[in-house]
């Protein structure tokens, strides 16, 4: 992110006077999203040549930032897996938001995403445990996935009640949530309560329209995702629902949250959850965000939408993984 803020810096002249020639691009885009609008679309078909090396490097923060809400990490070895807790300043209940980061399984970290999980667990207000689960092309599927599950089960065998777990992810994590599910459900595990996906990549052939409809906006490219698939899973497992969710059974899954952008390429990756979820009887909100491209969440500190987005990603875990004292003492 200290690459991308830089090149804002370089950047902001142009589109100030373009803005001042034309008006904003796209009608909600104030001039600071619109700088970071036009630095990750430009970059991002270089950036997905490099090295996946480099392309970790850029993505992650060398350092440590100023955190918006000032939630506390721990880092931790957690049944096995990297991981860190962030616990925010208050907290309200005694359940956990399990949350699996994006990077098209080969790239990201909680680094990346420390921002997204410290406003999470602030308006959540509840600890959030977030995995360093190992990344393609050095572990391709089903490592990630194995890695998942086993802190899954560690937050069952440390007495979480899966009434109040929430998981989530966004893009990779999103589909990554989703698998998770598919196999908990498969292997008789009590599920979480509820689910929330942020621009989840859930077909890994990437051939929907909006891939193709929105390159002009969006920063996540075809053949960049194309290559991630490559390095994640061999094509012939392409359309195994533990590798693209969106050929899997959604029967029995918890109530879902699915957040996109209306100019991202994965827009219509989201609009097929909702579709899968409604032809499977599970209740499943779908928010479409004007104006907004791939994962807008992450990028909070410099994109205004944002924060009421991930608001609202606490409402949901809010209204469906909290248990109330009596019901809690009914179920006793």
């Amino acid at each position: 992110m200290n690459v991308i803020r830089s090149l804002m810096e370089l950047s902001r002249p142009i589109v100030r006077a373009k803005r001042a020639l034309f008006g904003p691009t796209r009608p909600t885009w104030t001039e600071d999203f619109e700088v970071i609008a036009n630095v990750m679309r430009r970059g991002a078909p270089f950036t997905t040549r490099l090295p996946i090396s480099l392309q970790r490097t850029i993505m992650d923060p060398p350092a440590r930032r100023a955190l918006r809400y000032g939630g506390e990490f721990t880092r931790l070895n957690y049944h096995g897996i990297p991981a860190e807790i962030c616990e925010p300043k208050e907290i309200s209940n005694e359940g956990i938001i399990f949350y699996l980061h994006g990077g098209g399984y080969a790239a990201g970290s909680v680094g990346s995403h420390r921002d997204l999980i410290d406003r999470l667990a602030h308006h959540a207000k509840r600890k959030v445990l977030a995995i360093e689960y190992r990344l393609a092309p050095e572990h391709p599927f089903p490592a990630g996935l194995e890695d998942s599950l086993r802190a899954y089960r560690g937050l069952l065998r440390d007495g979480y009640d899966p009434r109040e777990i929430a998981i989530g992810g966004d893009s990779a994590g999103g589909g990554l949530t989703l698998a998770t599910l598919f196999c908990l459900r498969d292997a008789g595990h009590p599920l979480p309560a509820a689910a929330f996906l942020i621009s989840p990549w859930v077909d890994v052939d990437t051939s929907r329209p909006s891939i193709f409809e929105n390159a002009k906006w969006d920063y996540v490219t075809r053949s960049g995702l194309r290559t991630f698939a490559r390095f994640y899973a061999p094509r012939e497992m392409h359309k195994n629902p533990f590798v693209s969710p969106v050929y899997g059974d959604f029967s029995g899954l918890p109530p879902m949250l699915v957040h996109a952008g209306d100019i991202e390429g994965l827009r219509d990756d989201a609009i097929a959850v909702k579709e899968r979820a409604d032809a499977a009887g599970v209740p499943c909100e779908l928010e479409i965000f004007e104006d907004m491209f791939h994962a807008f969440h992450v990028m909070a500190a410099i994109c205004p939408q944002a924060d009421p987005a991930i608001s609202d990603i606490a409402r949901f875990v809010q209204a469906h993984a909290t248990v109330l004292v009596d019901e809690a003492a009914r179920a006793s």
